[in-house]
């Protein structure tokens, strides 16, 4: 992406969080919309910023890698961080906070205090990916404590993630609105996802298969039938919350996914 010289608008870049709670107070009186991600930015999160935009007076959003939320190691290490082209895809959408801290300040406690939903997120994700959701729900209510937003923005992509934040903010009473935004996808349907990067264009091409059969009419069990037979490995492909949701590993890159099913 070649950028002009307009679209260099100043983007406040936020490492330490003592910064941060300096900034923030010099905000107090505007709306703030907040996308929290991992990085690798695609279409999809730039998405959600401009949906935040929209919505509120100020839009931040976050960068980190956390490793809490990974139950397998080696896919943290092969996790793609691209922060230099990150940066520029946000400037380019005029984003006006970026917050990238790292593990050390963000678990200062070693990861001894952690927050665990005992119910929703032992299914699923949960079950094929043992203490990911506690690495997830600890760090975003990290995140919203720091940021403080009015809205915070999630793809339903990961519809699981998205009902267990809501449950969270919900139960702990947190002030932050949470906004569902819908899949964005590529021109073959497939859900975009930074997973996705480590696919070749053979596999992108086979991924394909993959949403294109959860909007069938086949039975969940012919589903995972065909998908084995086309060389996915199958974790699930299951209809629940009026969707079918279903994850897949395409050698060992693991995809998923969801749509409306009624």
């Amino acid at each position: 992406m070649l950028l002009k010289p307009e679209d260099f608008l100043p983007m406040n870049i936020v490492t330490e969080l003592n910064e941060w709670v300096s900034m923030r107070k010099k905000i107090m009186n505007q709306s703030i919309g907040f996308i929290p991600t991992m990085g690798n930015l695609h279409a999809g999160h730039i998405s959600l910023c401009e949906r935040s935009k929209r919505d509120n007076d100020i839009t931040v959003v976050s960068i980190f890698v956390n490793p809490t939320q990974f139950n397998n190691q080696n896919d943290l290490k092969h996790y793609p961080r691209t922060l230099p082209e990150d940066i520029e895809k946000l400037t380019h959408a005029k984003v006006d906070y970026l917050f990238v801290p790292n593990a050390e300040d963000m678990y200062q406690d070693n990861y001894e205090i952690k927050v665990t939903e005992t119910e929703l997120s032992h299914e699923l994700e949960g079950e094929h990916r043992p203490g990911h959701f506690n690495g997830m729900l600890t760090v975003v209510l990290k995140l919203l404590n720091l940021i403080q937003a009015h809205k915070a923005y999630f793809g339903e992509k990961d519809y699981q993630q998205l009902l267990l934040v809501k449950k969270m903010v919900l139960s702990l009473f947190l002030p932050t609105e949470i906004m569902a935004c819908e899949t964005i996808r590529n021109e073959k349907g497939l859900a975009l996802s930074s997973r996705n990067s480590r696919l070749n264009d053979e596999q992108l091409e086979m991924a394909a298969h993959f949403p294109a059969l959860l909007h069938s009419h086949l039975t969940d069990e012919e589903i995972i039938t065909q998908l084995k037979n086309l060389g996915f490995k199958v974790d699930y492909i299951v209809k629940k919350w009026q969707r079918r949701l279903g994850a897949v590993y395409l050698g060992d890159v693991r995809l998923i996914d969801n749509i409306h099913y009624i």
